[in-house]
C-alpha cells in the first residue's frame, strides 16, 4: 500500500495557495521538477486528481484539491506540534493566521484583541479580513480566513462556535428628539412607529432588526439605508430619523458632529450573540486556539 509523506503534503498546501509550481518551487527553494514529481506522486497515491493543468489559464485547484487544502491546514499545524514538543517549543508559535471580522464589530473589539495577543504571541502574523456576516461564512468555508469574530445572526450548518458576549439592541437618536430626555433613558419600540428609520443594512443583520419590528408589531417607516455603522450614526445626529443598533459606542458625536442619545429599549428583545466561529470540518491552528484564548480571558469566559 502505497502512503503519502509529509513532505509531499506540504509542497501541495504551498502549491494550492499560489497555484504555481514555479513560485511554489521558489519560496520552496527546490526544483520545480521535484514539486512537479511530488504533485504527481500525491495524486497517484490518493487516486484523486487535485489540480487541472491547463497551458492557457496555469494550474487551477479541482473541487477535491480545494477540499484537500482546506483540511490540511489545521493537519500540518498540528504535525508542527509534535515537532515541537519533541524539542521543548511547544509554547512558540509562529506564522500567519487570518481571522474574519463583522464590520461593525472591528473598531470596537479588534484593537484590544490584537494588542493582548501580539504581546503573547509576536511571532504570529494576524491579517484580518472585515466583511458583513454572510461573505464571512463564505470565506471560512472557502479557507480564506482561519476564524471568525462575528454575531450569530443567519449563522448556517457545519459551523462551531464560541459565544463571547451577549448585546441587546437599543435606539438611538437625535439630540433633541422628544424621547432624548425620556426619564431612565429607556422606550418601547412603539413609541417610535410611524417615525424615519435609518436602517443599518448588512445580510443577516438586516432580518435580525426587521425580526425585532416584527415582535413589536412595529411596521418600520425606512428612510434610508447604509451598510456604514458611522454612517448611520451620522444621519441619525443630524435629524433624519432614528436607529436601532446593538454596539454601544462611548462617544455620542459621530462624524458629521451633532450628537446622538442611546436609550435603552424596554422590550423583551433577544440580544446579537458575539462569537467566534470557524468550520467544524477542519481541526483549528494553535495559532487559531490561541487567538480563541486571548478573546475568551479578554471576555471573561473559559472554554468548554
Amino acid at each position: 500500500m502505497r502512503h503519502f509523506t509529509l513532505t509531499q503534503l506540504r509542497y501541495f498546501a504551498v502549491v494550492a495557495e499560489l497555484e504555481s509550481m514555479t513560485q511554489a518551487a521558489a519560496r520552496l527553494l527546490v526544483s520545480q521538477s521535484a514539486v512537479s514529481t511530488a504533485m504527481a506522486e500525491l495524486e497517484r497515491t490518493l487516486g484523486a486528481q487535485l489540480f487541472l493543468r491547463n497551458p492557457s489559464t496555469g494550474l487551477k485547484l479541482t473541487a477535491t484539491g480545494r477540499r484537500f487544502a482546506l483540511d490540511l491546514k489545521g493537519f500540518l499545524d498540528h504535525a508542527d506540534l509534535l515537532f515541537e514538543s519533541a524539542y521543548g517549543a511547544a509554547e512558540t508559535l509562529s506564522g500567519e493566521l487570518t481571522v474574519g471580522v463583522f464590520s461593525p464589530l472591528a473598531s470596537f473589539r479588534l484593537p484590544a484583541i490584537l494588542k493582548a495577543f501580539e504581546a503573547t504571541h509576536h511571532g504570529v502574523d494576524v491579517t484580518f479580513l472585515e466583511a458583513d456576516l454572510a461573505s464571512l461564512q463564505t470565506a471560512l468555508r472557502e479557507g480564506r480566513c482561519d476564524l471568525a469574530l462575528m454575531y450569530g445572526h443567519g449563522l448556517g450548518s457545519g459551523f462551531s462556535s464560541q459565544v463571547l458576549e451577549r448585546v441587546p439592541p437599543h435606539v438611538i437618536v437625535p439630540e433633541g428628539h422628544h424621547a432624548a430626555n425620556t426619564p431612565g433613558q429607556e422606550i418601547a419600540l412603539r413609541d417610535l412607529a410611524g417615525e424615519p428609520l435609518i436602517l443599518l443594512d448588512l445580510p443577516h443583520s438586516r432580518e435580525y432588526y426587521e425580526s425585532l419590528f416584527a415582535l413589536a408589531g412595529v411596521e418600520p417607516n425606512v428612510r434610508h439605508r447604509f451598510a456604514g455603522y458611522e454612517t448611520v450614526r451620522s444621519f441619525v445626529a443630524q435629524g433624519h430619523g432614528y436607529a436601532l443598533l446593538n454596539q454601544r459606542v462611548y462617544n455620542d458625536v459621530p462624524y458629521s458632529g451633532g450628537r446622538v442619545v442611546p436609550l435603552r429599549l424596554t422590550d423583551e428583545f433577544p440580544p446579537s450573540e458575539v462569537m467566534l466561529v470557524r468550520l467544524d470540518s477542519t481541526l483549528p491552528t494553535r495559532r487559531a486556539l490561541a487567538f480563541e484564548d486571548i478573546c475568551l480571558r479578554l471576555y471573561g469566559a473559559t472554554r468548554p
